[in-house]
């Protein structure tokens, strides 16, 4: 687990901007958390880092979106609205994880994790004692991110909360 914190929206796109640079084609996001915490603002910052032009808005009423980047596409999908795991097959959600040019990030996908494969990023938001301070939590699952749990921790520490993360309490 790496702990960390931000304190504006611009700071939570930095940090996703950040963790931008260690994504690969295939990898799952899935966000958590608070409603009005970040979760948006993240994926903002992510899609800019991975060279999304263009404004990036919560997909709660179309329930996912697609986004050209020039280093990788940008699935974001926003499961908030899902009445059963089963409406996941709906979007295709099989065939957005299969590809391999995109990073695919899944906000409020802690409600369907049964349905989700055992190789993703948790990143879960609550909102911090000031208006505009959110504490993340980042939680690797599975062999491809515990492989990079030390490039996240080197690549996050400015927003760290331990002062540390690299085998400080935040791991």
């Amino acid at each position: 687990m790496i702990q960390l914190r931000t304190s504006s929206v611009d700071a939570t796109r930095a940090l996703a901007a950040a963790l931008a640079e260690l994504v690969r084609g295939g990898d799952l996001l899935v966000l958590a958390g608070d409603l009005g915490a970040g979760k948006t603002a993240f994926t903002q910052g992510l899609g800019a880092a991975l060279g999304v032009e263009g404004p990036i808005t919560s997909p709660t009423f179309t329930l996912a979106r697609q986004y050209d980047g020039t280093r990788l596409r940008l699935h974001h999908l926003d499961v908030y609205r899902f009445d059963a795991t089963a409406e996941v097959l709906d979007v295709g959600l099989a065939e957005l994880l299969d590809d391999d040019r995109a990073v695919t990030v899944i906000e409020w996908g802690d409600a369907i994790l049964p349905a989700l494969p055992r190789n993703l990023l948790e990143v879960r938001f609550t909102l911090g004692e000031g208006d505009d301070d959110r504490d993340i939590v980042l939680r690797p699952i599975g062999d491809s991110w515990a492989a990079r749990r030390r490039a996240l921790a080197t690549a996050l520490d400015p927003w760290s909360v331990d002062g540390g993360a690299i085998g400080g309490a935040g791991c």
